[in-house]
């Protein structure tokens, strides 16, 4: 029989952390449509369910922060990532959606519950920054809309990361070898957004690393 975990020491934000992994435990194991029950939560966490609405005020309020704080944690480090050229930024994104698929899920969860706080493309300015530098290395045609590029590579990637082992039963392939294919195949993809003189500078399409 499980037991209920020992109540933690009245320390609110480890608790409010506790209640937040908790809840997305939960939430994975059972799906979103299932609902989440509170006193569950409650236990997992160790913790009273009362403090569930005495630190966030409803079960949907619960959620979102705990979905805010994922997001969060995945924008650390932002900065060293758009400083990469564009297909090094491109398989850096890809992989690190693959190897963190549950913080994708969360991130689209929170997308799909109207939440406005998280750039799935990132920081405008940084993006811009980048965009530029793609256009001077000849990565990205001048003429080429850098938001829509970007949003095209983010729908891509977060979608693959969520769906990856549904996506490789269908196509009757192992996991890896699939990331693999998949990396390949968007990085010739945006091969072809070059202007004509950087395709004749960079590397020839398709030469890419096997992801991890």
């Amino acid at each position: 029989m499980k037991h209920r975990q020992e109540p933690r020491p009245a320390d609110r934000e480890a608790t409010e952390r506790a209640l937040e992994e908790a809840a997305l435990t939960l939430l994975e194991e059972e799906g979103v449509l299932s609902g989440l029950n509170l006193q569950r939560v409650a236990d997992l966490a160790g913790a009273n369910r009362g403090l569930v609405y005495h630190y966030f005020g409803s079960r949907r309020d619960l959620l979102r922060q705990a979905l805010r704080r994922t997001a969060s944690e995945l924008q650390t480090g932002s900065g060293a990532f758009f400083a990469l050229p564009r297909r090094q930024r491109t398989k850096a994104f890809l992989r690190a959606m693959v190897h963190n698929d549950r913080a994708a899920r969360l991130v689209l969860l929170l997308a799909i519950d109207g939440d406005l706080t998280f750039r799935m493309t990132g920081d405008r300015q940084a993006t811009r920054a980048a965009h530029a530098r793609d256009v001077a290395s000849g990565d990205v045609a001048a003429d080429l809309d850098p938001a829509a590029i970007d949003v095209v590579v983010a729908s891509a990637v977060f979608s693959y990361a969520v769906r990856r082992q549904v996506f490789a039963r269908e196509a009757g392939l192992g996991v890896k070898e699939l990331d693999r294919r998949v990396e390949e195949v968007l990085v010739r993809m945006l091969d072809g957004l070059r202007s004509p003189s950087g395709a004749q500078r960079n590397d020839a399409p398709g030469r890419t690393e096997t992801s991890g």
